[in-house]
């Protein structure tokens, strides 16, 4: 079969790889669409991010869906022909940290397309691809496979929405509205959020914002001082989802959140970030790490499947993987692109 394979910055080739034999419990899944995420675009950008740097060939990709092939032995509940969404993360079950209930922070997890491990975890931006039961989950028929894929992504969402606590009521600030802060103004106003605002500075990811349930929304870039109308009274937000990775984003929310807000960081932009901690101290926030997910991937496939979400707004298009550079280049461009989406189906 055929994959994505990234070698070095600018780098990304289509070719041949081996499609591995099946093993008791495991299932041959036909990938049909995948999704390009950030992690994807640093890796063919630039090689990586922070301290994670590509050392081999790998394939990329980790958002997929696709329909099954084949089953091995001992699976059940699952027939070929059926459509699945495929949860790229494999925790080990056996550390601390998975008998802790914190699989998301397994000591020998397995994710796919990720470069943080010697060797690499080769990705799913393939053909076909060899999976576990436990990585398969059921799309309904009219859930098209492109909704499938962008599975792993809310999850993130959901899961940094998680970290916050409930939100009932709450008022909500978003910084960055690229897919995951979109993602997040969802998966908050499934919370229960009361009233959600979203900032970035282009002015394409705020009407995707709106579209997906954001109540306002300020462009930052030519309204430097939009936020500070919720400055008053020691600030207005009750939580802030910060999806950017950008410090003066970080900054300038806390002057609009309230004393003991609380602060999630969902963007990483690949460097360390410095705060103003007299500020942290002063008005007690409490700071809140989110890192990928587990539990929460199948509630993201659940919600498409009962279509209590709507993603199709943030899906900009669907390209043949075959031509990788201009897929990238369209994923890259935020002046007209949210979620590029890569075609396997020929």
């Amino acid at each position: 079969m055929q994959a994505l394979v990234i070698h070095a910055p600018g780098d990304l080739r289509v070719q041949d790889v081996p499609t591995p034999e099946l093993e008791a419990g495991q299932m041959l899944v036909r990938v049909r669409c995948g999704g390009i995420c950030g992690s994807d675009l640093h890796y063919y950008q630039h090689g990586g991010f922070g301290t994670v740097r590509i050392q081999e060939p790998m394939v990329l990709g980790h958002e997929v869906a696709g329909a099954i092939e084949a089953v091995g032995p001992g699976v059940s509940g699952f027939a070929v022909g059926e459509r699945v969404a495929v949860s790229p993360s494999r925790p080990c079950g056996q550390c601390r940290f998975c008998q802790m209930g914190l699989q998301n922070h397994c000591l020998d997890m397995r994710y796919y397309g990720s470069a943080m491990r010697m060797p690499h975890v080769q990705g799913a931006f393939r053909q076909q691809i060899v999976i576990d039961t436990t990585q398969a989950y059921k799309l309904a028929d009219h859930v098209s496979d492109q909704e499938g894929a962008m599975a792993e992504p809310l999850a993130v969402a959901l899961h940094g929405v998680q970290r916050a606590g409930p939100l009932l009521g709450r008022k909500v600030l978003v910084t960055g509205c690229g897919p995951i802060g979109a993602l997040a103004i969802i998966a908050a106003r499934r919370a229960g959020a009361a009233h959600i605002v979203g900032t970035d500075m282009g002015e394409h990811p705020l009407r995707k914002a709106l579209q997906v349930g954001a109540d306002e929304v300020i462009n930052v870039g030519t309204e430097p001082e939009g936020l500070a109308r919720f400055a008053a009274d020691k600030g207005q937000f009750d939580v802030l989802l910060e999806a950017s990775g950008n410090e003066r984003a970080l900054r300038s929310a806390f002057d609009v959140l309230r004393p003991r807000g609380i602060v999630v960081q969902l963007g990483l932009s690949g460097g360390e970030m410095q705060l103003p901690f007299n500020t942290v101290v002063a008005k007690e926030f409490d700071l809140r790490g989110s890192f990928r997910f587990h539990e929460e991937y199948a509630t993201a496939v659940e919600l498409i499947n009962k279509k209590l979400v709507d993603l199709k707004p943030l899906i900009s298009a669907t390209m043949s993987f075959r031509d990788p550079a201009r897929a990238f280049a369209l994923a890259a461009d935020r002046s007209q692109a949210m979620k590029v989406l890569l075609s396997f189906d020929d």
